[in-house]
């Protein structure tokens, strides 16, 4: 009965013509008028250092009684070496134990709090997260603490850890985005950890517990380590639990810099999958890193060339010729370094004239400065967005997370939109032309040989191109006729 009264009520609200479907619909044509974008404002955060060099950055936010907590620690994959995946695995057997208490009372006693710990890796981070009730913020630490200095890395665990990571392995690898990420990178950064996208399993296999335990005495340590707290919470408290269980933990290495080198296209990839029903396309090249003052009128150009569902080439594609669903494309960093990486899974039978559409769009934009109206509306939506992902605790630790990982000035967030809203139609066109050229990158192509090849020669930008085939592991494909 509520529902129906309040149906009711909104059908007495709406205009006649939305009732009776009067009026030729004229008020349904129009669209609702953007309001003008809202700068973002930084809570009033700040950040103490201990002794052994942790850093601990308190985030008041929110009217929520819970604490989210993040410990982030300077390592990952780009640590591991040759030996991929093996952050991963150490990062999962953290979890399995630690201190007096075993996985599962881990598990329990974070539950006890409201919470759960989850653990993360990256290239460069592993990250240690837990959100729970205010009041159980220093016992949450005091447990985080246990699993980061105190795991007991059980060797009675490492078989099952490694028989799901293998598990794992062999489902990315059947799958078409993940053989061409592999691909991709591979061809990006060549030996650099960034282009180690997966291990062999005999790989996998060879890690022994002893590798575990020396990558974890290697790579973690205070000086390595920050964490941020978000929400409400009691902050001298808070403070107080992270000295007690943080303030004596060694020192350990500074962080690593390992700047990659990366490579410039043209360079065309193609990974056969016999039969497939669709292609995936992996387009880009290098740029670079978000300290670059050309990093934001970049953010701004890919939004309108394919970074938003409204971008140019979500409407060619997708809703002008249906040739996919989910075209993307992004900015990715890593430490002072990026790359721009169109990504979209297209019917096979016209991988070729999507991709020949997708050269258009970026010929186009280089070209052709976008209309005012056009320009203005992807301004107005990265400023939106960018409010919007700052709206949470999560969002917000991963924001100056990220402003602290790449050194990024402490004004940064608070100049984000302001810089954003000053990104000109030209300055659009001339980013594009400048920084999205074609002849610098790298494709890679996952799908049925015989039905793509010939759609790709034909296609004036590939003429003449050399097609490098490489299986599903990146290696190399000697004979084509056995490639499908």
């Amino acid at each position: 009965m509520a529902r129906l009264i309040t149906l009711f009520a909104l059908l007495i609200a709406l205009p006649a013509g939305a009732q009776t479907g009067g009026n030729d619909g004229d008020w349904l044509a129009e669209r609702p008028k953007a309001g003008e974008p809202k700068n973002f404002d930084l809570p009033e955060i700040d950040t103490v250092e201990l002794d052994n060099g942790l850093k601990i950055t308190f985030i008041p936010f929110g009217l929520a009684p819970k604490a989210t907590i993040s410990a982030r620690i300077r390592t990952g994959n780009v640590n591991e070496g040759e030996n991929t995946w093996l952050a991963d695995i150490a990062a999962e057997l953290m979890s399995e134990g630690a201190g007096e208490r075993t996985g599962e009372e881990i598990a329990i006693a974070a539950a006890e709090m409201g919470g759960d710990l989850e653990v993360g890796v990256d290239p460069h981070v592993t990250a240690f997260d837990m959100a729970v009730l205010s009041g159980h913020a220093p016992d949450a630490i005091a447990l985080m603490g246990d699993v980061i200095q105190r795991p007991a890395l059980p060797e009675d665990d490492m078989e099952r850890v490694k028989a799901n990571f293998i598990r794992n392995l062999s489902v990315a690898l059947s799958q078409p985005r993940g053989q061409a990420a592999s691909a991709f990178l591979g061809a990006l950064y060549g030996d650099h950890p960034y282009g180690r996208v997966f291990p062999t399993e005999a790989q996998l296999r060879s890690y022994e517990i002893d590798d575990v335990r020396a990558y974890y005495e290697q790579n973690f340590g205070a000086e390595r380590t920050h964490i941020y707290i978000a929400g409400r919470f009691d902050r001298d408290a808070a403070e107080a639990a992270i000295r007690e269980s943080f303030g004596d933990w060694r020192e350990g290495p500074a962080p690593l810099v390992a700047p990659p080198d990366p490579r410039m296209g043209p360079e065309v990839i193609l990974v056969p999958r016999a039969s497939a029903p669709q292609s995936t396309i992996y387009l880009g090249l290098p740029v670079f890193g978000p300290e670059n003052e050309d990093a934001i009128p970049l953010e701004v150009t890919n939004a309108l060339l394919g970074g938003s569902f409204s971008s140019r080439i979500t409407q060619n594609i997708r809703e002008d010729k249906g040739y996919t669903y989910s075209p993307t494309s992004q900015i990715l960093y890593n430490y002072q370094d990026g790359y721009w990486r169109f990504r979209a899974d297209v019917t096979t039978d016209v991988t070729g004239a999507a991709l020949g559409e997708v050269f258009k769009e970026i010929e186009r934009l280089g070209a052709e400065a976008p209309p005012k109206d056009e320009a203005e509306r992807t301004r107005n939506y990265m400023a939106g967005i960018f409010v919007l992902k700052n709206a949470s605790p999560w969002g917000l630790i991963d924001q100056i997370a990220f402003t602290d990982f790449h050194d990024l000035p402490g004004d940064w967030l608070e100049d984000y939109v302001p810089r954003v809203l000053d990104v000109s139609a030209e300055d659009m066109r001339q980013t594009a032309a400048q920084r999205l050229q074609l002849d610098n990158m790298i494709l890679v192509v996952v799908g049925d040989l015989d039905a793509i090849k010939p759609q790709l020669e034909s296609l004036p930008r590939l003429s003449g191109a050399t097609f490098d085939i490489r299986d599903e592991t990146g290696a190399p494909v000697e004979n084509e006729q056995d490639a499908q």
